[in-house]
Order: structure tokens, then C-alpha cells, then sequence
């Protein structure tokens, strides 16, 4: 029986995923589509080898820097992976990814190229904040769900509503949402204060840990334009230009945003889901929540 561990960046899903996979005898299978790619393993947060606690993990690191993540090609990647395992734990603080993961995304019809490349040209000329308040006229649910500075995704989703008429938000969700038979499930949710302190934090252990010489090494390698394109979180700020300290604020702010965007989904999309504070409460509630022995 699968078993999701989910909520939002730097909360210690992770972690938990590892006790859970050591307490089931199973391996780890990562959701994140960002923690899969290659070279991105500090800025992301992808486990190493201490962090892994010797449990077997998959799909992370995988991809090539290249990859163009999609919601339904990576969900059916992963399941590839979930599928290869006796007792897989998944873990992500992706909603929209999970929903791919789950196979709940509906088709998502084709957007001429012509109409991409306008949106894209509004982007440069206008900037992505003003982007952003056109897509919330025409769809509050994404918008919602979107930074106001994500402008590859907001941009993909107002070409999507030019080429459809209707809000892109209505194609990302099949006709069922529930938790798929058969997974248990455990939403790993900090309080709201604990929750940004554990970002401030983890944000400074992946600054320790090289991650601006991490960003420097790619854009060394040529990889600028592949990481304008992914936008992965804080990677843009760390490849501009200032003092380090305020650079490293800037993520803090953003990821504090992001992860309180994600806690939102997880509560608002899973509400029968069974949670657990790893601030207040012993791991031992976590296996009790998910039927553990």
C-alpha cells in the first residue's frame, strides 16, 4: 500500500518519508520535479547521503537540466518509480504535481505557437506582476495559486485562456480529486511561526552548503538560459547581482511565501487528510495517523 508523505518545503517531510520507509521496510520515491533534476541537488534540497539515512531513494537527480517538467509526463515518470518499489513513500510539496502523480490532471489542449510567443512578448514589455493581475481578472484560482513574479507559469496559463476562452484552472483538475484508493496519507504541517523559522533556517544551511557556488558553477557551465526556463525557487535571485545577506533575505522571503501557498493547497485540497506537527507532536503520532505498527 503507497504511502504519500506530503506539505510544505523545509516542514521535514523528508525526514519523516525516511522513518516511515525504514519503518515499512520500503524506499523512498520523490515527487518534487525540481529535487529530480540534476544539478540543482542543494538548492532544491535533495537528501544526501547522511540525510537518506541509508534508505533506497528514487528520482532524485535524474533528469537532465534540459527537462521541461509537465505536471501529467512527470506524474506518469514517477509512477514508473512508485511501481518499481515493494513499499514506496512518496514525498512532495507539489499539489499540482501530486495531482498529476495521482493521474487527476485532464488533457490540456494545444495552445497555438503563434499565441505562446504574444503572451511571451507581454511578459518582457510588461513584467510579470502585470501578468499576474490580468490572469487573476480571468481566473482568481490560479492566480491565487501562483507568485505574482512565476512568469513562466503565468504566462502559460493566460496563452491557455486566449486559446480556450475559458480559465486555465478548470483543465488541471480531472473529474475526481479524492485520495486514490489504496494510499495513505500524511500532510507534515508546522504551525505558521515554526514554519517560517524552519525556512529562515534551511535557507541558511543551503547557503553554508554552497549553494550560491552552486548557482555560480551552472551559470559557468552555460546552463543560464535552462535555468530561466525551469525557475527553480531562489535560483533567479541568487544569479543577480548583490551583497549575499540581502540576496539570501530575498529567498527567505520567497520561499516563506511558497511554502505558505503550498500549506494552503494541502489544507484547502485535502481536508479529510490526516496531519501531524512535527513541533508538538512525537513521531510516533505520525505512524499512528497512517496505521503504522
Amino acid at each position: 500500500m503507497p504511502i504519500a508523505i506530503l506539505g510544505p518545503t523545509a516542514s521535514g517531510k523528508s525526514a519523516v518519508a525516511v522513518a516511515v520507509a525504514r519503518r515499512v521496510g520500503g524506499a523512498v520515491v520523490n515527487g518534487d520535479p525540481y529535487q529530480a533534476i540534476a544539478g540543482l541537488a542543494i538548492g532544491t534540497g535533495q537528501p544526501d547521503t547522511a540525510e537518506q539515512g541509508g534508505v533506497p531513494h528514487l528520482g532524485y537527480g535524474d533528469l537532465p537540466l534540459s527537462t521541461r517538467p509537465n505536471p501529467k509526463a512527470f506524474g506518469a515518470w514517477v509512477r514508473e518509480r512508485l511501481s518499481a518499489c515493494r513499499e514506496p513513500v512518496l514525498v512532495t510539496g507539489s499539489g499540482l504535481y501530486l495531482r498529476g502523480i495521482w493521474d487527476q490532471l485532464s488533457d490540456l489542449p494545444e495552445v497555438p505557437a503563434a499565441l505562446v510567443e504574444r503572451v511571451r512578448r507581454w511578459g518582457s514589455a510588461l513584467g510579470a506582476p502585470v501578468l499576474h493581475r490580468y490572469l487573476a481578472a480571468v481566473d482568481p484560482a490560479r492566480a491565487g495559486a501562483l507568485h505574482a513574479n512565476d512568469s513562466a507559469r503565468i504566462q502559460r496559463a493566460l496563452a491557455l485562456h486566449l486559446g480556450t476562452g475559458q480559465a486555465p484552472s478548470t483543465f488541471l483538475a480531472g473529474p475526481d480529486t479524492a485520495i486514490p484508493a489504496g494510499w495513505r496519507v500524511l500532510v507534515v504541517a508546522p504551525g505558521r511561526e515554526r514554519q517560517r523559522e524552519r525556512v529562515a533556517a534551511r535557507v541558511a544551511a543551503q547557503v553554508r552548503a554552497g549553494w550560491p557556488e552552486e548557482v555560480r558553477g551552472l551559470v559557468a557551465a552555460g546552463h543560464v538560459a535552462d535555468l530561466q526556463a525551469l525557475r527553480p525557487l531562489g535560483y533567479a535571485a541568487w544569479m543577480g547581482d548583490g551583497e549575499a545577506a540581502g540576496i539570501q533575505a530575498t529567498v527567505v522571503q520567497e520561499t516563506q511565501a511558497y511554502a505558505k501557498r503550498q500549506a494552503t493547497w494541502f489544507r484547502n485540497q485535502l481536508p479529510g487528510a490526516p496531519t501531524w506537527d512535527p513541533d508538538a507532536e512525537p513521531l510516533a503520532a505520525a505512524f499512528a495517523r497512517l496505521g503504522l505498527p
